[in-house]
């Protein structure tokens, strides 16, 4: 099926511990991009509330059907007609016995209608070069599925931030058919200065693959300075559209379907799966 080019934005800002000032700053934003032509607008993680306090964090937290928010970004998508990425909500998980937290993707289609779930896999414990320790095993609870979503815009395979140092979560998502790789964040500074670029670059050119990735920028309460710099790279690596650290903003670009495909064609490496063996343990150096 051919599918007809669309533009994408991705959102960056800077949320706060104050839900109500953060919607508004969502809904501007939304607006703003679907008023220069977007079709597709990604959110970045954390998109509604974001603090370094973990017990702030619990408190903004609700069930997927409680969630005001998730209510408010529903009506959002069917008001503009768009795509809507919530790159992620803190939902409770119903059925976990430690009572930990989902970092919870939703992805909306332009009547309002969720099509789309993804729980973070891989969760974010890190030692900081300042000493700081983030634990995000110890409050919230990993995902455990893949998820793409098939839409007439294209393929969408889901995931969020931490996951884009998981090649072999993309290469599943590509070879399951995704198109469009989604990757909201809140990148710290340190690490996406380092790596932010390269990481979304490679899951790119490794799975041919168009990568939208929102982000968050910024001092957050708890002095938590996350990354910014939301991008859009193109099936053969091509960074196409890039924020800076600018707060309230976005970046916006043309998304061909037909040009991952061509790009996969090129270099077949999802469909090379050569048989090979690994040395004994002893002989590993």
């Amino acid at each position: 099926m051919t599918v007809a080019p669309f533009k994408a934005a991705c959102v960056q800002i800077t949320p706060g511990n104050d839900l109500e000032k953060n919607l508004r700053e969502v809904e501007r934003m939304i607006g703003a991009a679907a008023a220069d032509g977007a079709q597709f607008v990604a959110l970045p993680e954390f998109a509604t509330f974001l603090d370094r306090d973990s017990r702030s964090m619990r408190s903004s937290a609700t069930s997927e059907a409680g969630s005001a928010a998730l209510v408010l970004l529903r009506e959002q998508a069917a008001t503009h007609g768009v795509w809507l990425l919530i790159g992620s909500l803190v939902i409770l998980w119903e059925d976990d016995e430690r009572h930990r937290l989902a970092n919870r993707s939703f992805l909306i289609a332009p009547d309002g209608a969720i099509i789309g779930t993804y729980n973070k896999i891989h969760l974010f414990d890190a030692l900081l070069e300042d000493g700081r320790i983030v634990g995000e095993s110890r409050h919230y609870k990993g995902g455990s599925e893949a998820i793409v979503v098939d839409t007439p815009i294209g393929r969408i395979g889901m995931s969020i931030c931490y996951d884009v140092r998981f090649p072999h979560l993309y290469r599943a998502l590509a070879r399951a058919g995704a198109d469009i790789l989604v990757v909201p964040s809140a990148f710290t500074a340190e690490t996406g200065a380092a790596h932010w670029d390269a990481l979304l670059r490679a899951r790119a050119i490794e799975t041919g693959c168009y990568v939208l990735a929102p982000a968050t920028t910024g001092i957050h309460p708890g002095d938590w300075h996350t990354y910014g710099h939301a991008r859009i790279v193109d099936p053969w690596g091509a960074v196409v559209a890039e924020c800076g650290e600018e707060s309230g903003t976005f970046c916006a670009a043309s998304i061909d379907i037909e040009k991952s495909r061509k790009a996969r064609a090129r270099i077949p490496s999802l469909t090379t799966n050569p048989e090979f063996s690994l040395p004994p343990a002893a002989a590993v150096v």
